[in-house]
């Protein structure tokens, strides 16, 4: 059977987060839906793989599910010109595409607080391809998804997920006898890899590895099951990678925005 085209595999996110550390910038919202440059960074995620070529994808809701699905009910009026005659039928005339996108969305409640496997395992009956991706809806990095998904077919395995370095946070000082020399206020530790989420699974993962009942995480039970039966491969990102789980993450992601420096935009405006 040949590999499916990255516009038939379905892309799940998981969107059922409370941002509990974010609070000053997501009291009032999902944390998929605090945005980026204006945008939600759920947008920016789903951007960084339609420019791969995936189109479809699957929302795994949870806490304030009902703002993320009228923020893509009212997409259209949020991004196009229109005009609107309130003496009439109150129908808005567009006056351009830009609201128009070839994506397919399906929102599924998952719950509200859930476990991510068993997220996962709430949205299967849509996962109807031989082969899924998965991300979380809260990190946003320059990941080349398409030699991602060479690097799975190589590999031959059921799962794999994208590690990268993290980030320390605390200042970095280079020192020269009592002098400081160089300071770097949020580096990215060179050594060692955490997982970024990027993930490619074959659909038997779902069967297999997440079970039917349990409220579990993901990264707990079923991605350990994984890496004990050597079905678990690491596609090694070196390039920009964050969570966005403070305050202070939201603004520095929105300053990399602000300047035109932002190195997940890989995509045409």
């Amino acid at each position: 059977m040949p590999a499916p085209h990255p516009r038939d595999i379905p892309v799940v996110i998981l969107c059922g987060g409370m941002g509990t550390r974010l609070r000053e910038a997501s009291e009032k919202l999902p944390k998929p839906l605090v945005d980026i440059g204006g945008r939600p960074i759920l947008w920016h995620i789903m951007k960084t793989y339609e420019a791969h070529g995936f189109r479809r994808f699957v929302l795994a809701l949870g806490y304030k599910s009902d703002l993320i699905k009228q923020y893509f009910l009212d997409y259209r009026h949020l991004t196009s010109d229109f005009t609107l005659r309130l003496g009439g039928d109150h129908e808005p005339v567009f006056h351009n595409s830009a609201g128009d996108v070839d994506w397919e969305i399906t929102f599924v409640e998952t719950g509200l607080t859930t476990g991510t496997a068993a997220r996962i395992r709430r949205v299967a009956e849509h996962l109807d391809a031989p082969r899924f991706a998965l991300t979380y809806g809260d990190g946003i990095g320059d990941v080349d998804v398409t030699r991602l998904l060479e690097h799975h077919e190589r590999a031959g395995v059921v799962g794999t997920l994208t590690g990268v370095h993290p980030g320390s946070r605390y200042g970095e000082m280079r020192v020269e006898g009592d002098t400081v020399v160089e300071f770097n206020e949020k580096p990215t530790l060179a050594e060692g890899w955490v997982n970024g989420g990027f993930f490619l699974f074959e659909r038997e993962f779902v069967e297999k590895y997440v079970p039917e009942d349990a409220d579990v995480m993901l990264e707990t039970a079923p991605l350990q099951a994984l890496a004990r039966d050597r079905q678990l491969s690491v596609f090694e990102h070196e390039g920009f990678w964050m969570g966005m789980d403070t305050f202070r993450d939201w603004t520095e992601l929105n300053t990399l925005w602000d300047r035109g420096t932002a190195p997940w935009k890989k995509w045409e405006d």
